[in-house]
């Protein structure tokens, strides 16, 4: 395979004689595509709540280079991100400055007041028009929008800032403290304007939704991607697979690698959902629904390091080579799902000529054993992004 630049210029046979050029032996190890991790928050996962609602935003963005650094030598070339100021570090990332994954960023997180986007306490309320924004709100990490007019703002302010996706919030959550997961967000005005508004641009609005009633609710709406979606029953699953929308879930299984929750009402909802899992996956293979992996790692500055072994638990509903596909090439289309918005127009997530180099040389083969891609610092020996190696461990 021969690297030019930042793409795949070709696959060249064997026979082929390749002048002035660098040689990598892999050694008969195993050529990947670099993963990709379609539910990702680059500024929010490796550092804990407390820290990014109370740390100088810029110590905030600091730990996350530091993150992302990390993620990209965990052999996750490119993340879907869905939640948070991540447009500074995309930056910084695609100039070479630091190293780390492309990220298609969606900003901040829309949510209306008591959604699962407001992290204000209680002693916050009310807000009135002389009412400072919260903290979250101030570092771009969500933004509280009620009424047509403000969904519309808060959509079109993170375009402008270079959103390739819009993310807004439809129903209740487990990391919030006021909103239950069964509460309904948005109404169908509200989130009209927010398909809308991403429409003009191109664009698509991904939702977080646990139950059927808040998944029925976006997909009347225009809503292409569903994030999370463990408690939908099977009509609704049905309905998924009829929009042609995506369902990008996790592997949330109240584990030891989940994100841990102070509440008792917060690990009784981790439960809930988790018990909704297995079902959730074997309905969306059922019905044939476009899926997508992502890890939804947040507030976890311990559980980052799991990233690869998480996504792996998705062997037990899939073949590895599938969980492979779903990694690489399948997760790339609902990240291009952007449209006009791609900050990365080349393919990714497949070894051709033309796409960007972004690979992977496993010290084994995952095709048999998908746990090796749950230990990349010790079976991942080379790492290329964007074709720049990010690590190389192999024999001299």
């Amino acid at each position: 395979m021969l690297v030019e630049g930042n793409r795949i210029k070709a696959l060249v046979p064997v026979a082929d004689a390749v002048s002035d050029v660098q040689v990598i032996d892999c050694g008969g190890r195993t050529l990947m595509p670099g993963m990709i991790d379609a539910h990702w928050h680059s500024i929010l996962a490796g550092i804990s709540q407390v820290a990014a609602m109370t740390a100088d935003i810029p110590y905030v963005h600091l730990v996350a280079a530091q993150e992302a650094e990390r993620t990209v030598l965990r052999g996750f070339t490119t993340v879907r991100d869905v939640g948070g100021p991540a447009f500074a570090l995309k930056r910084a990332i695609d100039e070479g400055r630091i190293a780390g994954p492309r990220i298609y960023p969606a900003g901040a997180m829309i949510s209306q007041t008591s959604g699962h986007g407001d992290f204000r306490m209680r002693t916050d309320l009310p807000r009135t028009a002389q009412s400072d924004l919260s903290v979250a709100e101030r570092a771009g990490i969500s933004a509280i929008a009620d009424g047509e007019a403000e969904v519309l703002r808060r959509v079109r302010e993170q375009l402008m800032l270079g959103a390739s996706q819009i993310k807004i919030m439809g129903g209740g959550g487990v990391a919030s403290a006021f909103d239950p997961i069964d509460a309904l967000q948005y109404s169908d005005a509200e989130m009209r304007a927010a398909v809308s508004a991403a429409a003009d641009w191109g664009t698509y609005v991904c939702i977080h939704a646990y139950t059927s009633a808040a998944i029925r609710r976006a997909l009347d709406c225009g809503v292409k991607s569903i994030e999370h979606g463990q408690l939908a029953d099977e009509e609704t699953v049905k309905r998924i697979a009829g929009a042609g929308a995506w369902w990008s879930i996790q592997p949330f299984l109240a584990d030891e690698d989940s994100n841990s929750y102070p509440s008792p009402e917060q690990r009784a909802h981790q439960q809930q959902i988790a018990d909704g899992t297995a079902r959730a996956v074997e309905l969306g293979r059922k019905h044939q629904v476009k899926m997508a992996l992502g890890t939804d790692i947040l507030f976890s500055p311990k559980g980052t390091a799991t990233q690869g072994r998480q996504l792996a638990k998705f062997a037990r509903w899939y073949d590895n080579a599938d969980v492979l596909r779903l990694l690489t090439s399948g997760n790339a289309e609902l990240a291009g799902l952007c449209g006009a918005r791609n900050p990365y127009p080349a393919k990714l997530g497949v070894i051709e000529a033309g796409a960007y180099a972004d690979l992977l040389v496993v010290d084994g083969d995952p095709l048999r054993d998908i746990a090796l891609i749950a230990d990349p610092d010790r079976t991942l020996v080379m790492v290329m992004k964007d074709g720049r190696i990010h690590k190389n461990t192999l024999p001299a």
